[in-house]
């Protein structure tokens, strides 16, 4: 099993990544409000509209997802002559990651997918769109961008949702070109014959889609593992990814290994577009040179966020090493913050005339100094804000060797403590960006600095904060209890 910090150092590495995606777009448009009687005309719930949201969907989330990431998108698509397929245009030109190369055929009609959602509750989706196969003249473009544009790209992903966009032509023309240039194909398939993905790398059908396609029941691990395997001689594919819902994932490689992976999910509001957050992250780790485990690993817990989401949401780096660094603990896991969320806490404990005090530290083997200091902090303050070192700054601080316990059970132990209101992981040597962000009312550090020394003193003393310095507890120490360990 990987460990939680080379996972988080994984992730870190996804910003990097150039992906070309090839696929059917559609353009998603959500219709909010709220239900509160039942139509006299019909049995049916009268949606009040309160608001309305427009978005790229299909191939287009898979390209928002990536660039929520931080990747470098080369996106091909078809659009119609139409008024949707102009929309579209224009939000794809919105995004400075995205290279665009969208291929307008006069005649064609946009997908559209408009859903209508009372709550965190879908009522009715309801679609316009083609299934027709694109023209031969566009094919033939198509293939010559794909040919001619790999150059810097890590991976290709097919995002296949069987508007016509990749006909066997297509798909084949663009696996072809990807293999011979060394980069990897993920293949979204929606076609029941996995035979037509010839070449790819990875399929990654859910387990409904994988049942079809090989007439097989994949219900249990053994039986997800058979159909798998099935799958894999049926499409020539390297590995097959299988999202199982509830089950989680099950990466199948045809050199027979197998990683079965339990879902990440705590609470699941709105599945739509999860699928896309899975390729995408998936093939961003794997374009980055990350192991085919860890890739999937990666996968899991960004589907395991977006699904908590409403509507066709994205999810960013710093949602997955969030979720990365408090997966493994669940109480007080809403004591344990990113930057962001923290200042906005900040803001509403200061909205009720709450005093913020803030701290900082590795906090590695936390022992009775550190609670006296955090007890002193809290008695002097209404909410105590900690800010915690992460394991790369903890590294560059006291050596290769340290710390001694990862960032997520540090941020665990110290969120279990009644003193403690907030956790704030940071990355930097010092904490002088989150404590500018967070602006405490109180600053406090132990009696073994001095003022001047104080990393944020400046700061707050600045705006009339107060700093102070806690009595030490004698004969506490992490370096001293090491010591004692390793005698």
């Amino acid at each position: 099993m990987t460990e939680t910090s080379d996972l988080s150092h994984a992730i870190e590495r996804l910003g990097g990544a150039s992906i070309m995606v090839l696929g059917d777009l559609m353009l998603d448009r959500f219709v909010y409000g709220e239900v509160e009687r039942i139509s006299p005309e019909a049995p049916v719930p009268v949606l009040r509209v309160g608001s309305e949201e427009s978005m790229l969907g299909g191939a287009g989330n898979v390209v928002r997802n990536l660039v929520a990431l931080g990747a470098h998108c080369c996106f091909i698509a078809v659009v119609g002559d139409d008024a949707v397929g102009h929309d579209l245009i224009a939000m794809v030109g919105e995004e400075a990651n995205i290279e665009p190369y969208l291929l307008v055929e006069r005649g064609r009609r946009s997908t559209t997918k408009v859903r209508y959602v009372a709550g965190s509750q879908q009522l009715l989706r309801a679609d316009r769109e083609t299934d027709r196969a694109i023209e031969a003249a566009t094919c033939a473009r198509i293939i010559d961008i794909v040919e001619t544009g790999l150059e810097g790209i890590d991976a290709l992903v097919l995002s296949d949702y069987a508007k016509g966009v990749l006909t066997p032509e297509t798909i084949a023309a663009a696996i072809g070109a990807a293999r011979d240039a060394g980069i990897p194909v993920i293949v979204d398939p929606k076609s029941s014959d996995f035979s037509r993905y010839s070449g790819a790398t990875v399929l990654t059908p859910n387990r409904r889609e994988l049942a079809i396609a090989t007439r097989m029941i994949a219900e249990t691990d053994d039986e997800v593992v058979e159909s798998g395997a099935r799958a894999l001689e049926d499409s020539g594919a390297e590995m097959i990814l299988v999202t199982r819902s509830a089950d989680g994932m099950s990466l199948i490689c045809r050199d027979g290994s197998v990683t079965h992976l339990e879902a990440q999910a705590r609470e699941v509001f709105d599945v739509s577009g999860a699928g896309d957050t899975v390729v995408a992250s998936f093939a961003a780790a794997l374009g980055r040179g990350i192991d085919a485990a860890d890739a999937a690993r990666i996968a899991n817990l960004a589907g395991g966020i977006v699904v908590g989401k409403i509507g066709t949401a994205v999810i960013h780096t710093e949602d997955l090493t969030h979720a990365l660094r408090t997966s493994t603990f669940i109480a007080n896991e809403e004591k344990v913050l990113l930057r962001t969320a923290a200042v906005d806490q900040v803001a509403r404990w200061k909205k009720q005339g709450r005093r913020i005090g803030f701290t900082n530290g590795c906090f590695d083997l936390l022992h009775p100094g550190h609670v006296s200091l955090l007890r002193q902090a809290r008695a002097r303050c209404d909410r105590l804000v900690v800010g915690l070192n992460s394991d790369r700054s903890v590294r560059e601080l006291k050596g290769p060797t340290r710390p001694v316990q990862d960032e997520g059970a540090r941020a665990q132990v110290l969120a279990s403590l009644a003193d403690v209101d907030a956790v704030v992981i940071f990355d930097e040597e010092t904490p002088l960006e989150l404590i500018a962000a967070l602006r405490p009312d109180l600053l406090v550090k132990g009696a073994d600095y001095t003022v001047d020394t104080v990393v944020g003193a400046e700061i707050v003393s600045a705006y009339g904060g107060e700093i102070y310095l806690a009595e030490l507890a004698a004969g506490h120490s992490t370096t001293a209890t090491i010591s004692r360990l390793t005698v």
